[in-house]
């Protein structure tokens, strides 16, 4: 798993850097790292990473901004925001720009392998926490429209229930490229940027 690390502690990446390689025995590297947000999409599309780590606060144009270029210049990239404080509002934010997940800085580097995979696995990683945030009606959260047809149903249940776009492709009898097209177009029905997001509307509307 080759990482780029956007960061502007250096403290930090220099310790995510030595301590990754030697707590996952050799599975996760840091291939690069930057502590300006703005260039933060270039590095990504330039190294081609498996996964971006992205801290939310940054200087501007910040992590947000960073995590919404990196989506639209690297689409099939998984990007996880991170940060040092219990905020939720920043992590919302970030979820909505393209995130997958989030983790708290505070997470010990050994800590960090298991949700880092399941994240390149298809899975959203959210603090429990995090999750009370983004389901409740109070953040804005909509409903999933009544409107759904069976198969769209269906894809968003298997979505929900944290299935690759392998395992959907298996489940559906359709290609892959097929899945991620349907996906899109779910996406766009649901008014949401991520598929973290369409899972929390799934949970809120009852559609498990």
């Amino acid at each position: 798993m080759r990482i780029v690390l956007v960061d502007d502690h250096p403290l930090f990446a220099r310790g995510l850097e030595l301590l990754l390689p030697e707590v996952s025995e050799g599975r996760a590297t840091v291939a690069a790292s930057t502590g300006d947000a703005a260039a933060a999409a270039g590095l990504v599309r330039r190294t081609v990473p498996d996964l971006v780590l992205v801290d939310l606060h940054m200087p501007a144009p910040g992590g947000v901004r960073a995590i919404a270029a990196i989506r639209r210049t690297t689409p099939r990239v998984r990007i996880v925001a991170m940060s040092g404080d219990d905020d939720p509002a920043p992590a919302l934010d970030a979820l909505r720009a393209g995130a997958e997940g989030f983790l708290p800085k505070s997470s010990e580097a050994a800590d960090l392998l298991h949700p880092l995979l399941a994240v390149l696995e298809g899975w959203a990683v959210l603090p429990a926490g995090l999750l009370s945030a983004l389901l409740a009606p109070s953040r804005g959260i909509r409903p999933a429209p009544a409107d759904l047809d069976p198969g769209e149903r269906q894809l968003l249940q298997l979505i929900a229930a944290g299935a690759t776009t392998t395992e959907i492709a298996l489940q559906l009898h359709v290609s892959e490229r097929t899945v991620k097209r349907l996906t899109a177009t779910l996406l766009r029905k649901l008014r949401v940027s991520s598929r973290t997001e369409a899972a929390a509307l799934a949970g809120s509307a009852g559609i498990l």
